[in-house]
């Protein structure tokens, strides 16, 4: 049985980052050092990890020279990105946002939904992520809060989850989203969010080590250096990422449901498919609990780790600090989080298209965890 891993040994995370631009601009004290300024703008580049980053540097010549031990940090988990978009937009962790997987069981419909595409029978976004964005809770303080996307993520309810309190500027290409950043920041106080899903979505389809991937890498850093341009002396920009990328083969894609004894007694299927989270029938017992959990140890301990949901929370996966009673019940009892070049699929819930996707994320390796955080102008 492997050590559990600690998902937020590091003292930054993610839940540092937005949270220290606003800091910034208001002239306080943020976590990180950072210089005041009078606007601040966090790129999230989805799925840049900072090993695939390193690996492809000549394509990045304008990120890849500033990457070093001082500028990556650990993302957090899950390495996904509705739980990691939030606890950047929240500065708090997934055990306190209630955002805690890809794919959740909502407890009062007795159902496992989507955080990215899967709200429309609810929950409410409004009451589902549980704590006041950083957009809201700085709206009083006269600093402007910005979200600059594609227009297509406008109106998600994920938007209205976690990015709620910022006013939506949409912008089609990376130079489009790069411009309009440069025109709000220098137009005042104000915190600029930019949200890049390039990286994501090329390596969803082909892998991070596919020209794909890499076309859109290079796309990216032409993007930095146009905002390094743009920007005056009085503002500073961020570049991170919500988690990394590993690449699967499909001899890596295992398909668990077909044995009858990993499911037993489990109602939902739910998490990411590099940590997956069982939920039991109801009026299951610890008995019943300590078997099934046997049972994954003997099969997949070489190439996981399995957790309770108590071991998983008592090791930090959720935030050091811990897990609402409110959310509890949104987290798996049992949780499998992949060690090797695996996925789980559930051939009973997960849609066939999904089998094809070579890049995945969501446990912690260190291709997942490990992402950039370089500064850029005045946070140079």
């Amino acid at each position: 049985m492997a050590t559990l891993p600690n998902a937020y040994s590091q003292s930054v995370s993610l839940a540092a980052v937005l949270a220290s631009c606003f800091a910034a601009v208001e002239r306080g004290a943020p976590q990180l050092p950072l210089a005041p300024v009078d606007a601040a703008v966090v790129v999230l580049a989805d799925g840049l990890g900072a090993l695939p980053l390193k690996a492809r540097a000549g394509h990045a010549r304008t990120i890849a020279p500033r990457l070093n031990r001082a500028t990556t940090i650990e993302s957090g988990f899950p390495t996904t990105t509705a739980a990691a978009l939030a606890t950047l937009c929240t500065g708090v962790f997934p055990g306190q946002h209630g955002i805690t997987a890809y794919e959740a069981v909502d407890p009062e419909a007795d159902r496992v939904f989507n955080h990215l595409s899967g709200w429309k029978t609810g929950p409410d976004p409004a009451t589902w992520q549980r704590v006041p964005t950083l957009f809201e809770t700085h709206a009083a303080t006269g600093i402007r809060s910005y979200l600059v996307g594609q227009a297509r993520y406008a109106d998600t309810r994920l938007t209205q989850a976690v990015h709620r309190g910022a006013e939506y500027v949409p912008a089609k290409s990376i130079a489009e989203r790069m411009s309009a950043a440069i025109s709000l920041a220098r137009a005042g106080r104000a915190v600029v969010f930019v949200y890049v899903p390039e990286l994501d979505m090329a390596a969803h389809q082909y892998g991070w080590q596919s020209p794909e991937w890499t076309a859109a890498l290079e796309e990216l850093d032409a993007g930095m250096a146009q905002l390094e341009r743009g920007l005056g002396k009085a503002q500073g920009a961020l570049l991170t990422a919500d988690h990394g990328m590993v690449d699967i083969a499909d001899s890596g894609k295992l398909f668990f449901d077909r044995e009858a004894e990993l499911i037993e007694g489990v109602r939902h299927v739910a998490g990411d498919y590099r940590c997956v989270q069982l939920h039991l029938e109801p009026g299951a017992t610890a008995g019943d609990l300590e078997r099934l959990a046997q049972v994954w140890h003997e099969a997949e301990d070489d190439r996981a780790w399995v957790a309770t949901r108590d071991e998983a929370i008592a090791a930090g996966w959720f935030g050091p600090s811990g897990v609402a009673d409110e959310v509890l019940p949104r987290i798996g009892e049992l949780l499998i989080a992949a060690r090797s070049q695996v996925v789980y699929y559930d051939t009973r819930s997960t849609n066939a298209g999904n089998w094809s996707m070579v890049g995945q994320h969501g446990s912690f390796s260190p291709d997942e965890v490990r992402v950039p955080l370089i500064g850029f102008g005045a946070f140079a």
